[in-house]
């Protein structure tokens, strides 16, 4: 089973040198600016500069430890005993002592190796977390521009319908007074540019809102693009390098590594310990201060713990085995969200030669309204329904290619390309 899955996580993590995401330049540098405003970024680099230090703490475990003792203390009843009619004193009242101690680790069998190797692994895991966080924004950027495109896009739309309606209404207020109009015509043009006049509204509305989300991303509310300006290289065989399997792979690695440690802790423990300094209680002048030291080896080695560290390492096996089937779990659920936005672009290529096909139809509906308006066998409602179609067709077209500006973003991302 481990085999296997090691075998399924090396073709996950694969970077196709070959993948390719162009985009506009601009929002390249939005994405680049959001990388320097945005607070969670900050956060991040902060959170690699702990797992640094911490990395370099388990590294300082190399090095012997050294303190300085000192101590006095005041010993009451007097230790002495009569020797040939003289009371010998064995001890001093008063004691002084004065330390430099050493210890050092000659063998953990691997302990330090294994912590220090889960310190190198966290640091990695918090590179990646600001990784995905940099990925994360920079398509998000990256979606606010494409929608600001659309919705630009679609109040052009509407000023173009709204004009040519405002147009008709005053040709129609015209024919009215001359009575050749009903003023139901009339009513029913105006009610039109009210309803198309409430759309423009609500597009600009939306317009704002995104600007507002541009510049909460990226600290600035400017942007010119007009396009949907985004090429991939489509694979249908392409793995995702998405940074959250990359985090996962890291979290699975991690848990293997706290199992290592934990069954490390059942091994035993040489150490070199050694001290020197001056103290006094040595017979016969036990108030002289006199030169001492001491240095040994300590063999520790743990025999009985009511079966804690076993059941210690058995939650780190299934802990770790979690993290696996988590890991997995997600890379099925990337490659079904690539396979969804596989058939959104297969789908579009289709659909989009139809919706020239509709708009071509509809601008001849009404080229042939105004015509008949001209000869009398037609009427400004048919005109402005004529112009309603062709707005539908037009908008159809649009939200057409802003699907697949956007389904084009969505298949970068899950596949983990950079643009920036």
């Amino acid at each position: 089973m481990k085999k296997i899955f090691v075998l399924l996580l090396g073709s996950l993590i694969i970077q196709y040198s070959s993948a390719q995401v162009m985009i506009n330049a601009e929002i390249r540098n939005l994405a680049t600016k959001a990388f320097a405003h945005f607070p969670k970024i900050k956060e991040a680099e902060n959170s690699i500069l702990l797992a640094e230090e911490k990395a370099k703490l388990v590294e300082l475990n190399r090095q012997p430890d050294v303190t300085g003792d000192a101590g006095y203390s005041y010993v009451r009843p007097k230790i002495e005993l009569p020797i040939n009619g003289t009371k010998f004193q064995f001890a001093p009242l008063n004691n002084v002592t004065a330390n430099l101690n050493g210890s050092y680790t000659l063998l953990d069998f691997g302990r330090l190796k294994a912590a220090i190797t889960q310190s190198k692994n966290e640091l990695k895991m918090a590179t990646h977390g600001k990784e995905l966080i940099q990925h994360q924004l920079a398509y998000q950027t990256a979606a606010i521009c494409y929608q600001i495109v659309y919705l630009q896009k679609a109040i052009g739309i509407q000023d173009t319908l709204i004009n040519i309606l405002e147009e008709n209404s005053k040709m129609a207020e015209s024919l009215f007074k001359n009575g050749t109009a009903l003023e139901i015509d009339v009513m029913g043009i105006r009610s039109s540019i009210d309803a198309e006049t409430n759309r423009k509204t609500e597009l600009i509305s939306q317009l704002n809102k995104q600007l507002i989300l541009l510049e909460f991303a990226t600290g600035t509310s400017v942007f010119s693009g007009t396009a949907f300006d985004i090429t991939i290289q489509s694979d249908a065989n392409a793995n995702s390098s998405h940074p959250e399997l990359l985090i996962g792979q890291d979290r699975w690695e991690q848990a293997k590594q706290d199992l290592s440690l934990a069954q490390l802790k059942n091994r035993p423990v040489v150490g070199l310990r050694a001290s020197m300094g001056t103290r006094n209680g040595y017979l016969p002048n036990i108030a002289d201060l006199r030169f001492n030291y001491v240095a040994g080896l300590n063999f520790s080695v743990p025999l009985y713990n009511g079966g804690k560290l076993k059941q210690q390492i058995k939650i780190q096996e299934r802990f770790a085995t979690q993290q696996s089937l988590a890991l997995e779990s997600l890379q099925q659920n990337i490659q079904k969200d690539i396979k969804q936005v596989q058939v959104d672009l297969a789908s579009s290529k289709i659909r989009m030669p139809r919706a020239d096909s509709q708009i071509e139809v509809a601008r001849r509906s009404v080229s042939l309204a105004y015509s008949r308006l001209k000869n009398g066998t037609g009427t400004h409602l048919e005109v402005s329904g004529a112009n309603g179609m062709l707005q539908k067709a037009l908008l159809n077209k649009l939200q057409l290619e802003y699907q697949d500006c956007m389904a084009q973003l969505e298949y970068a991302r899950l596949l983990g390309w950079k643009f920036w």
